[in-house]
């Protein structure tokens, strides 16, 4: 099959022929429909998550939906056919976390799709089938891209925040990929939400969806009243540079709660134990989401309740072009190649 793959950490993605995959026990076999394209792709690709060259050649690509077209030994029948999509973390079932449901957290994490097994930047991927979940019916495949982390990420920050009808939730890099789905499931549990962004294009998408939009090219000079003169009682930094965090910890109301998300290595910012203590706010890590949240994502689609943003829907050949987009902050929501096309 043809499809990309790296060959180097922080290199582009080649494309060339590659091997056709095969379920292994335990496994099964997807034809890759549509893959979704943003900035965790790069991240990965950058080698941010695991930059061994064990690993590589790699096929990118965490966000695939597609179609089991074959299983592997131990796998029941019924999986044959089905419309999945993947679920980004390799973890095992089977330790304390994954036994609770918290599958994101897993003490036995191999990996992640993308990144430690072949993703869907090719048209078929072998994955666990674990790794896994059935769609419902009626999802397209290239809106569903959203959902395996675009929607996902965003429904566990509402668990992990508590988020509900009487806060107030902004959204930093809220035009992005994640950002803009953030601003829609925030707002499906009944909060008031400003988006943060730079780009206009952005901010009147951010508008739109009924949130309050808010330009924070200059966090040194955005004063915290945000809502109406009120400040945030969630902040959600999906930029996590220095600037854009210490005004989430500074802004936040007394009791709120301060979500980061990002990974960048390097970046920190000092928070004071008299600082938590007299102001009583909390700062909070989100990592990914639970195969529920997931499942529950796709629902919160289906419904209509969440909007698919996908800036860019390209044939496997454009997706240079894409990467490029995403790189120079150009591109509004997510990108996705659509493998029909092809």
């Amino acid at each position: 099959m043809k499809g990309y793959r790296i060959h180097a950490w922080g290199g582009e993605p080649v494309w060339e022929d590659i091997p056709d995959p095969r379920p292994g026990p335990e496994e099964v076999l997807v034809e890759v429909e549509a893959c979704g394209i943003g900035l965790t792709v790069l991240n990965c690709i950058a080698g941010n998550l695991s930059d061994d060259p064990g690993l590589l050649p790699r096929v990118p690509g965490h966000e695939l939906v597609g179609r089991v077209v074959e299983v592997g030994e131990g796998v029941g029948a019924g999986w044959q056919g089905l419309r999945v999509a993947a679920y980004f973390y390799l973890y095992c079932g089977d330790c304390g976390f994954c036994r609770k449901g918290w599958q994101q957290r897993c003490a036995n994490l191999a990996g992640w799709v993308g990144v430690h097994r072949d993703g869907g930047y090719a048209p078929y991927a072998a994955l666990p089938s674990r790794n896994v979940i059935p769609l419902p019916d009626g999802l397209d495949p290239v809106a569903a891209t959203v959902v395996p982390d675009a929607v996902a990420t965003p429904v566990h920050v509402t668990a992990r925040a508590g988020i509900g009808p009487d806060d107030r939730v902004a959204v930093i890099g809220a035009g992005g990929g994640v950002g803009i789905h953030m601003v829609q499931v925030a707002l499906s549990r009944g909060a008031k939400v400003a988006g943060l962004d730079v780009t206009e294009s952005k901010l009147e998408a951010v508008a739109e969806f009924g949130a309050t939009p808010v330009r924070s090219n200059d966090f040194a000079t955005l004063q915290p009243g945000i809502f109406e003169g009120d400040r945030p009682t969630v902040v959600v930094d999906f930029v996590g540079t220095t600037e854009s965090t210490t005004w989430a910890k500074d802004s936040v109301e007394t009791g709120g709660r301060v979500v980061a998300l990002t990974t960048f290595p390097g970046r920190s910012v000092p928070v004071s134990p008299r600082e938590l203590v007299f102001r009583e706010f909390s700062v909070l890590g989100s990592r990914y989401a639970t195969t529920d949240q997931l499942a529950e994502a796709a629902d919160l689609v289906l419904s209509g309740a969440v909007r698919p943003v996908i800036g860019r829907v390209v044939e496997p050949g454009e997706v240079p072009s894409v990467h490029e987009e995403l790189r120079a902050g150009r591109l509004l929501g997510r990108g996705a190649i659509d493998w029909r096309a092809s």
